[in-house]
């Protein structure tokens, strides 16, 4: 089955101090619930988060010049992905619609997942 790939931008996560505890981890209860849905229907294939607060290196141009970042708006910031298989690029964005980093104004990027030369 074709996988896709779930890039988690903003929400929560990048305004940690704007959630009380409990709402914290009434939103982590509904990560949980979401995510154990998709394993249970055989759907996840993967799934990894981000360090908090947000740190790497990015090398860019033929230069290869290397700054510290991320350092991009935190609605911007990739905070994790996760890896489903579904049957269309449709269905993948239709379970993305159940994510619950929706609720706090982050977003998910859904992208297919090729294959590799030879497979």
């Amino acid at each position: 089955m074709p996988q896709f790939m779930y890039l988690f931008r903003g929400g929560g996560y990048a305004t940690p101090r704007e959630i009380s505890p409990s709402e914290l981890q009434a939103h982590l209860a509904k990560w949980t619930a979401w995510s154990n849905g998709l394993l249970a229907a055989g759907r996840l294939a993967g799934a990894h988060p981000l360090t908090h607060p947000p740190t790497g290196k990015t090398v860019r141009g033929q230069e290869k010049t290397v700054t510290d970042g991320p350092y991009a708006e935190s609605k911007d910031l990739v905070s994790g992905i996760l890896i489903v298989e579904a049957g269309s690029l449709e269905e993948a964005t239709e379970l993305a619609k159940g994510c619950p980093i929706l609720e706090f104004d982050g977003s998910v990027e859904v992208r297919p997942v090729g294959t590799s030369p030879g497979k």
